[in-house]
């Protein structure tokens, strides 16, 4: 093999490997006191919310706000503060409680 066919090849082969998609940091699972359950997956670099709601994928956009983090869309918003997570759809909000699975599929203890 000729040197510039091997140069090729490894530049190529960088230019793939550094576009693999980027994996969650934290998938989380909650359970909300009004009997919904969601889970939330929260990508490094993605100023978006990721969730899997009523067996529909919804991406929430991030929008600010002075209690901590918020993402909405249409008439779904999350608010994640020091005390808690509460989901709003429409007029109807409840509060969220969660099982972290960080950096796996499997529950932390």
């Amino acid at each position: 093999m000729r040197r510039t066919d091997f140069v090729t090849i490894s530049v190529a082969a960088g230019i793939l490997i550094g576009q693999l998609p980027v994996f969650a940091q934290t998938f989380r699972t909650y359970r909300c006191y009004d009997g919904s359950q969601f889970i939330l997956a929260l990508f490094e670099g993605d100023k978006r919310a990721h969730l899997q709601l009523d067996g529909k994928a919804v991406t929430l956009q991030k929008r600010i706000s002075l209690s901590g983090p918020r993402y909405a869309k249409g008439d779904i918003s999350l608010r994640i503060t020091k005390t808690g997570i509460t989901l709003k759809r429409g007029k109807q909000s409840t509060e969220c409680i969660t099982r972290s699975w960080v950096g796996s599929l499997l529950p932390t203890r």
